[in-house]
């Protein structure tokens, strides 16, 4: 699970055969059945356009994708969020994050060891404490179209936008803090428990905040852009 997740962070728009070919090439032995089955656990797809494959429960709400064409002028625009699988020693976990798309502040975070809808609710009321968006950006996974997740949305007068099946440019910021988080964080340390995730991804990200200055931002840092 652990190589499965390199390489589709490599290359997000391998499916179930072309990583199974990967795997093979670094000496795996192993059927595009069990990769199938390990990627469905982990919570991962190809990032292409496809025909619909899956369905979100019976609850749920699509909205359509509000951000083609829009021009990110001011922080609390556009928030985004998503979730990604973090590998430890004797398992794996979930983490999600919000992020402001003018700044690329991460505004809040959670880990949980199940892909259920409470870990990313709570990380968005903690967001909230802070500001509110015009928009907020997701893709259609379960968690994010369920009543539970946008009723809080709506509650708070901000518009849902939520990207096609597939379509990884959609939400190509996030996109890149995960790229960015596994290859300078999570795949350097190795974290053998929970706690040490935690404590690497909280380290990474106050760093990321605080510290890193971004080209985009004319060499600032997301806090300097998102707190002036």
């Amino acid at each position: 699970m652990k190589k499965i997740d390199e390489i589709y962070t490599k290359q997000p728009s391998y499916g179930v055969r072309r990583i199974t070919v990967e795997l093979k090439k670094t000496g795996y032995k192993i059927n595009r059945k069990r990769v199938r089955r390990l990627m469905r656990l982990m919570g991962l797809e190809a990032l292409y356009p496809k025909p619909k494959l899956s369905v979100t429960g019976s609850e749920s709400n699509k909205y359509p994708y509000l951000l083609r064409g829009v021009k990110i002028e001011r922080k609390n625009q556009v928030w985004s969020t998503d979730i990604t699988y973090i590998r430890i020693q004797k398992g794996f976990i979930y983490l999600v994050a919000i992020m402001d798309w003018y700044s690329r502040y991460v505004l809040a975070w959670e880990v949980s060891n199940t892909l259920d809808t409470s870990f990313c609710i709570s990380t968005l009321e903690r967001a909230l404490r802070i500001a509110k968006p015009e928009i907020f950006n997701s893709d259609q996974g379960s968690q994010f179209t369920s009543k539970e997740f946008t009723s809080v949305l709506i509650e708070n007068n901000i518009s849902i936008s939520q990207d096609g099946r597939g379509r990884v440019f959609d939400n190509i910021f996030i996109e890149r803090l995960w790229r960015s988080l596994k290859y300078e964080e999570v795949y350097l340390f190795d974290y053998q428990t929970v706690a040490q995730a935690v404590s690497g991804i909280s380290r990474y990200f106050s760093s990321y905040n605080f510290q890193r200055p971004h080209q985009s931002l004319d060499y600032l840092t997301p806090s300097a852009v998102y707190f002036t």
